[in-house]
């Protein structure tokens, strides 16, 4: 198994992804694109020590960018929402 620490790549922070912490207790990261829902749940609970309840995934297709006449395109990325058992949360979101 791979470190906690290199599975989860960043917290996603959106208006979308905030109402989702206050409304369903759910955790929004970018992860790893061939990391699998086990992996990303065992990396969550390791890192806050929290419970994770429910893991939902979603593969996000890079879009292309340009700068003149140079074009470009941004890598594909993985996305998962965490959700998190009745009282617990992550210091990392809070305050935001």
């Amino acid at each position: 198994m791979r470190d906690p620490r290199e599975v989860i790549v960043r917290p996603i922070i959106t208006e979308k992804s905030t109402a989702g912490q206050a409304e369903e207790n759910r955790y929004t990261f970018e992860v790893l694109r061939d990391a699998g829902k086990v992996e990303i749940k065992q990396a969550v609970e390791a890192l806050f020590n929290v419970h994770v309840l429910k893991v939902r995934t979603s593969r996000q297709r890079g879009k292309w960018r340009r700068r003149g006449v140079h074009v470009g395109k941004r890598p594909n990325w993985k996305k998962a929402m965490v959700q998190l058992a009745e009282g617990e949360t992550i210091e990392v979101f809070e305050g935001l």
